[in-house]
């Protein structure tokens, strides 16, 4: 079995959302493990239930501190816990753009709405407002608009003739508990699902000029049309359980400094000499602006100057 991913929960209140998350997680085949609680609220009640769980927490009020002191202390003790993904579980603070830069595609959220219908608060309440037949949750990576991330997955729930905003947030609560967890499972999977990867590298670098696609040595290979490669993704290459990125680089020199400063990330790939590194796509935290320029870059070692020319014209713009 692979190693789950490491996620933390930030809480503000009853923590019910991270307890789901947590008991989820407990199942043999969960793909993710809750790692850190963490609360700008002292008195928030998950806390308590977490320390009962053996989880480990951490605790920052937020009453007479910076907004961006107070993310970027909350960002640290996140990072030293060794989370690759965070979940927003009832988390009562609007999140500075820093720290959601920082976590671009591995932090979600859930809200109780079928988003894009009402954002914010009061959700049950419009929705029984305006005569709506369902209600419900919605699960999204969180971006700098508020509740505005690409949703990752719905449950409508049935607004009832009678239907109370306590009535009805009851039961969408229930379809929260259940939805976070798939939604939270699904993205951890992806992040290590080799087809997944390569779709991913196949998107980046077929947008590099006259790029193409062939399989070589049954790996994705990318290369100038008629001419030569640039990166393969190699997915369990001669048994290695890896999946990767290999690209171009200057020599040996540089392929021992990148394994010596990384090297769970960082390999020397088998039968492909001092020329190429081996990147680990695999390990749940991929940047994919970092994969991005390292593409662009053994792109330019792999085509000719009549293309490099043209690349360095439009990026003078």
């Amino acid at each position: 079995m692979r190693e789950r991913a490491r996620v933390a929960v930030l809480i503000s209140g009853s923590g019910t959302n991270m307890a789901a998350l947590l008991y989820a997680s407990r199942a043999e085949d969960c793909p993710y493990e809750i790692v850190l609680v963490a609360s700008n609220n002292p008195a928030a009640g998950g806390l308590q239930l977490a320390e009962a769980e053996g989880v480990p927490t951490h605790v920052l009020p937020h009453k007479g501190m910076d907004r961006g002191a107070h993310d970027e202390a909350m960002d640290a003790a996140i990072r030293k816990s060794g989370a690759a993904y965070v979940a927003l579980a009832g988390y009562m603070r609007i999140l500075t753009p820093e720290f959601v830069a920082k976590w671009e595609g591995r932090m979600l959220n859930i809200h109780p709405s079928l988003l894009p219908r009402y954002k914010g608060l009061h959700t049950h309440a419009q929705a029984i407002a305006n005569g709506d037949s369902h209600a419900g949750c919605s699960v999204h990576l969180v971006t700098s608009e508020l509740d505005g991330g690409p949703v990752l997955g719905q449950t409508p729930v049935a607004v009832l003739p009678g239907d109370t905003a306590e009535m009805l947030g009851q039961r969408v609560l229930i379809a929260e508990h259940q939805l976070y967890s798939r939604m939270l499972a699904r993205l951890v999977g992806q992040a290590t699902d080799p087809g997944f990867l390569a779709g991913r590298v196949r998107v980046l670098a077929l947008q590099l000029p006259e790029a193409d696609e062939v399989a070589s040595h049954g790996m994705p290979c990318f290369g100038i049309v008629r001419g030569r490669k640039f990166a393969y993704v190699a997915q369990d290459h001669h048994g290695d359980g890896r999946t990767a990125l290999l690209v171009k680089i200057s020599g040996l020199d540089e392929q021992l400094h990148l394994i010596e400063q990384d090297g769970d990330r960082y390999y020397r790939p088998a039968y492909f000499g001092d020329g190429w590194i081996g990147i680990r796509l695999d390990l749940g935290d991929t940047d994919w602006d970092v994969v991005s320029a390292w593409l662009r870059r053994s792109w330019r070692a792999a085509a000719p100057r009549r293309l490099t020319a043209l690349m360095d014209a439009a990026d003078a713009f």
